[in-house]
């Protein structure tokens, strides 16, 4: 007999080999109709599979959040029957569960085209109708290369030989059909419902190798509700118009081209942007942290201490020193990472633990080798910034450092407008290093931290655990925030590590004079600042707000009339530290407005005939058809104070005790008080 537990905490015994539709049913017939998998000890299974142990039961319904990855997943096995009963002769490949959807690959002599989709959707559609129930059989390694053979399957005969020994080879059937797969599945095509759609089309090689056959790869999506589809093909159609490279195009921000695979062409206004994000983030670390700078280039010996030559070599840039010396012939590498360097600044010196927690951040360009197909724009190079820091820090000390890392992480976002994060911690891998004790320690301070993070936001913080997704060097949060339109975006992060110090052998002296291993955290908040860039070009699909425009104010003239007191004015917005251009052209001002509008720029300032013998301006918001006259002083007054970075905003008390209003503009990274000329 076996004994299940329920997720209300009831047992009940059975005997070994029941399956889980047995155990549903003898429940309630209601429950078992809709029920279309199961979780043993909360790994998702077949809703057949013979339970052979004590085990906690769960049974999963088709709105269970669970079940998604099965409704995708079944969706690919639907989309390969439909494509090999339209099209006969082409082989089937393989078919994962991706973000948001799935795709499968096939061999064909002729390509798919998106012309073929109305087709296969159709047919999609009858076989879901069809309600055919999903089956299972295991095969021996011989009848499934036999079987798969006579069928002409070459590739799914590799894969039959690709599966470990020792492991089932494992058929399922929906009707005659069948396929390779290591499943679960639902427990019919109908419970995958239609809201599904088949999205694109692409070349792929073959295992990812480029000596391998060509494929075909059909992308789809497939959703637990009608509602759901629309609203994520709704989120597409805004993610479109919010791409950062089409709007980077249309602001002059920055382009890419084959010269330089991989890093970006700054222009004035996107270098303008960037700078501004590497100046707040100076700001938010003042004081706490110590900016350092490791060389860009360092001998391969260090990256063999490291651990980065043997595990991250294929990722790596290395070149050879071109001298005429034997001993010049040595091999270096672009840095992919800053913690090394950061190393060699602390091992500079002695330690002592009265110096810790040292901190040391760095803004370090890191290269990093992406496959062509991999980059994206600014989201994926090959290139960036890194607002990295490492901490350096006693045991006991490590939470406390956790935690003020973590306040800097979510007030930054908060800055940023992002107000829904989600905060995951990643715990110990199979391979790692270490000691289990030392996981045990960093694993408690964490969790601790963790509950200390949810608390501390009444609960608007969510927390979710990635067990086994930790780094091979220690556990790690991983902070997810979510834009506008809905997409999540995993940027920040905090890693203890273990290994390296110790392979550097670094050490500190502690209290009783004894040389002690600190503790390593690596932090970052932005992560690739290129990345962050990208992320929120999107995010404000291009209307930043005043303070992160890399243009903020754009003076245009209707008439020449105007234009000694367009330049006036834009003279007078440049000293009140606003960054301005004056649009002077013999153009009509629908012309100008249109253009500038185009290019987001956040404010006109409209002048014509009038304007001028009034010293006034006609203020024209992004995105607003109204316009305000205001006098200029007055504008440039309400300009300037919206242009403060919000984290300096904080730092000002609007009553001034009582004081005189003083004006509070930048220079640098400082907070100057002035007046209006």
């Amino acid at each position: 007999m076996i004994t299940l537990t329920f997720p209300d905490g009831a047992k009940r015994q059975y005997p070994a080999g029941t399956t889980g539709r047995a155990v549903v049913e003898g429940i309630a017939k209601s429950l078992a109709k809709r029920t279309v998998a199961m979780a043993l000890d909360g790994k998702l299974t077949d809703l057949d599979e013979a339970i052979a142990h004590d085990a906690q039961i769960e049974f999963i319904s088709r709105d269970d959040p669970r079940a998604l990855e099965l409704i995708r997943h079944d969706c690919a096995h639907v989309l390969a029957e439909a494509v090999q009963t339209l099209f006969p002769g082409t082989q089937v490949t393989i078919g994962p569960v991706i973000e948001n959807g799935f795709y499968y690959d096939f061999a064909r002599n002729e390509p798919f085209t998106p012309e073929d989709f109305p087709a296969i959707e159709a047919k999609m559609r009858e076989i879901i109708a069809r309600d055919k129930p999903f089956t299972k059989e295991v095969w021996s390694r011989e009848k499934a290369r036999q079987v798969f053979r006579e069928k002409g399957e070459h590739f799914k005969v590799e894969l039959v030989d690709a599966i470990p020994e020792g492991e089932d080879v494992k058929i399922y059937f929906q009707g005659d059909w069948f396929d390779l797969c290591r499943g679960p599945h639902m427990t019919s095509t109908g419970k995958i419902g239609n809201a599904f759609k088949l999205m694109k089309v692409a070349g792929a090689y073959w295992r990812g190798d480029a000596r391998n056959p060509m494929l075909t790869r059909i992308y789809g999506t497939a959703w637990a509700s009608e509602a759901d589809l629309d609203r994520y093909l709704k989120q597409l159609e805004e993610a479109e118009k919010r791409d950062h490279r089409r709007l980077g195009r249309e602001m002059d921000l920055f382009h890419f081209q084959e010269e330089g695979p991989g890093v970006v062409f700054w222009h004035p206004k996107g270098w303008t942007l960037f700078q501004e994000l590497v100046s707040y983030m100076r700001r938010r670390i003042r004081g706490d942290y110590q900016e350092v700078n490791a060389p860009q280039i360092l001998d391969k010996s260090l990256w063999e201490t490291s651990g980065h030559w043997d595990w991250y070599r294929e990722n790596m840039f290395a070149a050879q020193s071109a001298g005429d010396e034997a001993e010049d012939k040595r091999w270096f590498a672009l840095k992919p990472m800053n913690c090394p360097g950061h190393v060699q600044i602390f091992k500079h010196g002695l330690k002592s633990y009265r110096d810790l927690p040292l901190r040391l951040a760095e803004f370090g360009i890191v290269h990093r080798y992406e496959p062509s197909g991999a980059m994206h724009g600014l989201l994926r190079v090959r290139g960036f910034t890194q607002d990295d820091a490492h901490i350096f820090c006693t045991e006991e000390q490590l939470a406390d450092e956790c935690l003020k890392i973590n306040d800097l992480i979510l007030s930054t976002y908060a800055d940023f407008g992002f107000d829904e994060i989600v905060v995951k911690l990643s715990t110990r891998p199979e391979k790692r290093v270490g000691t289990d004790a030392m996981w045990d320690h960093a694993e408690d301070v964490m969790m601790h931290v963790l509950k200390e993070i949810e608390a501390r936001s009444g609960g608007r913080i969510k927390t979710a655990i990635n067990p086994g997704e930790g780094a091979f060097y220690g556990p790690k949060f991983e902070y997810v925030l979510r834009d506008a339109i809905g997409r999540d975006w995993q940027c920040g992060t905090t890693q203890v590590d273990f290994n390296l110090p110790e392979r550097f052998g670094a050490f500190y002296i502690d209290h009783d004079g004894a040389k002690k291993t600190p503790v390593m955290v690596h932090r970052a908040i932005c992560g690739s600042m290129e990345r962050f860039a990208g992320i929120l070009i999107e995010h404000y699909a291009g209307h930043f707000p005043l303070w992160l425009a890399p243009l903020q104010v754009m003076v245009c003239t209707i008439t020449s009339d105007a234009d000694d007191y367009a330049r006036e004015v834009a003279a007078k917005a440049g000293r009140a530290g606003l960054r301005v251009e004056a649009d002077l052209r013999n153009e009509k001002i629908t012309y100008k407005v249109r253009e500038h509008s185009l290019a987001k720029v956040p404010v006109l300032l409209v002048l014509g005939k009038r304007e001028a013998a009034e010293r006034t301006v006609n203020m024209r918001r992004l995105g607003s058809q109204e316009q305000r006259s205001l006098p200029l002083t007055e504008a440039l007054e309400l300009l300037r104070r919206e242009a403060v970075p919000p984290d300096l905003r904080k730092t000002i008390d609007p009553s001034n005790h009582g004081e005189p209003e003083r004006h509070l503009t930048l220079d640098g990274h400082h907070v100057v008080a002035s007046t209006v000329a």
